[in-house]
């Protein structure tokens, strides 16, 4: 008898799971994301110049009311709607930890200076 309680409530277990995932699948369907959150679609890299490469990223972001598409970390995220409205990019923290960030003169971007002396600059189109 305690067989037949402890199968029956595996198998209650697994629908309710199935029930959940298929919960999941449809309110975050494929091609959809969570609010808040980014995904990388297109990333081009050209080095054809030398001790320069280029790269140009396209992101696609669900980002909540108040947020806009932006870097964090050197990753695309969601940041506060203000922060690109000023081109006050290095609030968004957009450079790795060990990254110093400077705004650019003219306020297109910013760059990232690595401990090595390496510079990496972003602009924004």
């Amino acid at each position: 008898m305690q067989h037949l309680r402890v199968a029956w409530a595996l198998a209650g277990a697994a629908v309710g799971f199935f029930l959940l995932f298929l919960i999941q699948a449809h309110f975050f369907g494929e091609g959809q994301l969570a609010a808040g959150t980014c995904e990388i679609v297109t990333l081009d890299r050209d080095s054809s110049q030398p001790r320069r490469t280029i790269a140009r990223q396209t992101a696609r972001c669900a980002c909540r009311k108040g947020q806009i598409a932006g870097t964090t970390r050197a990753s695309p995220a969601c940041v506060d709607v203000q922060i690109v409205r000023t081109r006050q990019w290095c609030e968004m923290m957009p450079c790795l930890d060990d990254e110093g960030c400077d705004l650019l003169v003219n306020r297109t971007g910013w760059t990232c200076a690595q401990p090595g002396g390496r510079v990496k600059t972003t602009t924004v189109s």
